[in-house]
């Protein structure tokens, strides 16, 4: 039974706040003391209750310090007579509600519940945010841990839409923590880094004749089972594997390439994109009936030109674990540097920045780092990359444009990748970054063994 606490020094209005709330299933403790009263209130220890309802007269004390600022219980404030500006203050002191006298019955519940739900989320967003770096105050974020903290329990499809670099993938961690599945695996796959001849293989498995154990890959669909797959660049996934993927979300069921029989999955997947999947679909890319398995529940990864001094908080954090690794312990930013990092708008997001700091750390060789170390261009406040062809661009740019777009028709994209000397992963990163879209194939080439 949810257990509340009444401090009203009136006995008429405290027994009839009390039958209010034990009609509706609370149990309720009361106490004649007032506001004024610390030591009293102390003795209560209104840090075991769900939930404290408090008189306040007017000109009372509408900030919740005797109350135990300490404890983190929600406090509704019950005014004998209502007054705004003792409601303003009351609501920034950190009162949950501020109600005035009479309260109609639903309203005193209501407020009761609105503030006890209220909380719980709080803190589980709260627990969220201490157990993974992700880090930030800005209404964005914190509304972000709050979404977290109510998804996270649920076996629900969760996609994750956001710019490269936003920290998709903690927030699909912070999901899985929160879920039933903490306790099983949660498995990664970025879909846009491995060839799409073997993106099935990968993600299904395989068994030559279904009975040899040494002729069998387990598929990364089969090692979640239990846990959370978390398949990063949705809108990457070949038609093929597409289809596959809907048919294991509509029957929960996996069969392996090269086998007869199915067998029961249980897997919670988690998707990301920073593309739009709408228009996908709209051309063709994508097909419909998965966007809309996917698309149960959407959740806005908030780039960082949009956190406003959460860039600081994150730059700080990401500064001490460089100054760990490089053992530099006494490294600090400059003032000036603060401010460069707060007026450049981080196209790159926390990926940008944390190349930026590990630059900067390494060539300093004093104990604060200056801004021009940053090598950032706070003047070019639009934020994205010139396009091709422009004066603005580096060489090394140039040369990657114009060769993608050269020789993009006749070789694939591990191949590009493999002639630029990176990997398939960076190679689409670059695309994203440079608005090089790839030219997709609406049919599957024929196998070598086809003739």
């Amino acid at each position: 039974m949810t257990q509340v606490l009444i401090i009203d020094p009136d006995q008429t209005r405290r027994q009839r706040l009390r039958l209010i709330l034990t009609e509706n299933g609370y149990g309720v403790t009361d106490s004649g003391c007032s506001l004024r009263d610390g030591q009293a209130i102390a003795s209560l220890e209104p840090g075991g209750y769900r939930c404290i309802i408090a008189s306040v007269e007017p000109g009372g004390l509408p900030a919740c310090a005797l109350l135990g600022a300490e404890t983190s219980v929600p406090v509704i404030l019950v005014a004998s007579r209502g007054d705004v500006r003792q409601a303003v203050a009351a609501i920034k002191s950190g009162a949950a509600e501020y109600l005035a006298d009479p309260v109609a019955d639903d309203e005193l519940v209501a407020a009761v519940e609105r503030s006890i739900a209220e909380h719980a989320e709080r803190d589980a967003a709260t627990g969220i945010a201490n157990a993974y770096p992700i880090i930030g105050n800005s209404p964005a974020m914190q509304e972000l841990f709050a979404r977290i903290a109510k998804i996270g329990p649920t076996d629900s499809t969760v996609i994750i839409r956001g710019e490269s670099g936003t920290g998709k993938e903690l927030i699909a961690r912070a999901l899985h923590a929160a879920s039933r599945r903490a306790h099983a695996p949660m498995i990664s796959l970025n879909c846009a880094s491995i060839p799409p001849r073997l993106i099935e293989t990968e993600l299904f498995g395989y068994s030559a004749s279904g009975t040899s154990a040494d002729r069998t890959r387990t598929g990364l669909l089969e090692a979640a089972n239990g846990g959370t797959l978390f398949l990063d660049e949705i809108g990457e996934l070949e038609p093929e594997a597409q289809a596959r993927l809907l048919r294991v979300l509509q029957a929960g069921e996996l069969r392996r390439f090269g086998a007869a029989e199915t067998f029961r999955i249980d897997v919670r997947l988690i998707t990301s994109t920073q593309r739009d999947l709408g228009q996908l679909v709209a051309a063709g890319q994508f097909r419909e009936d998965l966007y809309y398995r996917l698309n149960v529940v959407a959740l806005e990864a908030p780039p960082l030109r949009e956190r406003g001094d959460d860039i600081l908080l994150v730059a700080d954090f990401i500064l001490e674990r460089t100054r760990a690794r490089l053992a530099k312990p006494a490294l600090a930013f400059s003032e000036d540097a603060r401010q460069a990092m707060l007026r450049y708008r981080w196209p790159g997001n926390v990926r940008e920045l944390e190349n930026c700091i590990e630059r900067a750390a390494i060539l300093s060789d004093q104990e604060t780092i200056p801004a021009e170390f940053l090598a950032i261009d706070t003047a070019r406040q639009g934020g994205r990359e010139a396009p091709a062809g422009s004066t603005d661009q580096t060489s090394l740019e140039d040369y990657f444009v114009s060769f993608v777009l050269a020789n993009q028709d006749q070789l694939t994209e591990t191949e590009l990748a493999d002639k630029l000397g990176i990997s398939r992963k960076s190679l689409w990163e670059r695309r994203q970054r440079l608005n090089i879209p790839r030219k997709r194939t609406r049919q599957r080439a024929p196998r070598r063994d086809e003739g």
